[in-house]
């Protein structure tokens, strides 16, 4: 095991070298006639890039102080998002570079004066001579022009002119993406509204709102500022129960407690419960959950609780089975009654299949942010039966969300962040 990883870390690496130097050649070299101090710079800029993403991607983990890491997280991961859509702009580029040559090269032929040729058809002309002269005066030959001197501007080649417009435009389309994607993250989450029939549900409970939030990822980014705009937003929607399906923080209580603190003004008919993500793992679940209920929200640690109409339950994420504390549906849902409808909160959608054998109506998840980053979402399709959406297993439906914040570099291309409205529907209403 120890072999097949340290092989697959060579790879990844060998593959991140390859990139970079295919980059640092496209952009840099490329562009330029001669080395430089362009081409210097550019090679210190990516590498300077990678060296601030590992530092950004080491530094919680190694418990360096919360300054340090907030220092290194806003460069460090806008280059990891930066530095991939680089690359694709650039291979994209590719497809364009032939074209563009031929179109210059179509232009430059038709701007060629064509030479004057001879016309050999013609019969040569004889001068008669005048009487009494002798023989004819052949006709004067042109003079050549004079050559003044004056240099032909110098202008970059067609192949160079090429590598800068195509590394000029993959350069705007990475930083445009990057930055629109980055501004959307900012700017909080949108809602989102979505409407679950669930055959057990009661009339009374018709239109019943549960305001689904996932993955806001408070950290060395996303702060307190964050937080509130997210309560606000979840407020704003009046819903009678709000749901935090995980992946809540991205660091300890200690450094992220005050940015957490807005949770507490989390406003709801039947309250505010909370689950874990794999994260709450990575940055002390134990202390979390104890920090979630000190700040008004009920967590749900295999555990169920019943409301007027439906039960409600909660499973702990398979990341927790690392330390004794993985998900356990049989203590959540075990000894429920069947009769009643059931709504699920776990973290990652693969719990699904557990739900159905438990027989949940509906599991509410996150985890999977869409993919974040595109074509990021084809990678999470290949690790998760749902992306995100409404689906339905058998007699279980899923519903995963997008999340609000972001994980790693605070941008999101082609899944927007949202918080989900969902309205339970009766059959029989």
């Amino acid at each position: 095991m120890a072999i097949l990883f340290v092989l697959l870390a060579l790879a990844v690496l060998a593959v991140l070298v390859v990139a970079n130097w295919y980059l640092w050649r496209r952009l840099f070299h490329d562009t330029t006639r001669a080395p430089g101090w362009v081409r210097r710079g550019g090679a210190v800029l990516i590498a300077g890039g990678w060296v601030l993403a590992v530092g950004a991607m080491v530094a919680g983990r190694a418990g360096a102080p919360f300054w340090l890491q907030r220092v290194l997280a806003w460069p460090g991961f806008l280059w990891l998002a930066l530095s991939m859509y680089l690359v694709l702009a650039v291979l994209a580029g590719e497809a364009v570079r032939p074209l563009l040559r031929r179109v210059l090269e179509r232009r430059a032929a038709a701007r060629t004066p064509v030479p004057v040729e001879a016309r050999d058809e013609e019969p040569e002309t004889v001068l008669a001579s005048p009487p009494g002269h002798g023989t004819p005066t052949p006709p004067e030959e042109p003079r050549p022009l004079e050559d003044t001197g004056s240099p032909r501007p110098a202008g970059p080649s067609r192949r160079l002119f090429v590598s800068r417009v195509v590394g000029g435009a993959a350069a705007v389309a990475a930083a445009g993406t990057v930055g629109y994607g980055t501004y959307g993250v900012l700017r909080g989450p949108a809602v989102k509204r979505v409407t679950v029939p669930l055959a057990r549900l009661p009339r009374a409970a018709h239109g019943y709102r549960i305001a689904v939030v996932s993955d806001i990822h408070l950290g060395p980014v996303l702060g307190r500022g964050f937080a509130q705009k997210v309560v606000d937003t979840i407020n704003g929607t009046q819903p009678d129960l709000i749901a935090v399906v995980g992946d809540l923080v991205d660091g300890s209580v200690k450094d992220l407690g005050p940015a957490a603190a807005p949770l507490a003004r989390l406003r709801a008919r039947h309250g505010s419960f909370f689950v874990t993500g794999n994260h709450e793992y990575f940055s002390g679940a134990e202390q979390w959950v104890q920090e979630v209920r000190r700040l008004g929200l009920l967590p749900l640690e295999n555990a169920r609780t019943e409301l007027p109409w439906f039960d409600l339950a909660g499973v702990n994420d398979v990341a927790g089975e690392s330390e004794g504390q993985g998900p356990d549906f049989a203590k959540a849902l075990g000894d429920r009654d069947r009769a009643r409808a059931c709504v699920l909160l776990a973290h990652q959608p693969v719990q699904i299949h557990d739900a159905v054998e438990h027989g949940v109506d509906l599991q509410l998840s996150g985890h999977t942010h869409g993919g974040q980053l595109w074509p990021g979402n084809l990678l999470a399709a290949a690790a998760n039966p749902t992306v995100e959406g409404l689906e339905r297993y058998g007699d279980t439906q899923l519903y995963v969300s997008r999340g609000a914040g972001a994980w790693g570099p605070p941008t999101r291309v082609g899944a927007p962040s949202d918080i989900t409205v969902i309205e339970l529907a009766s059959k029989q209403a």
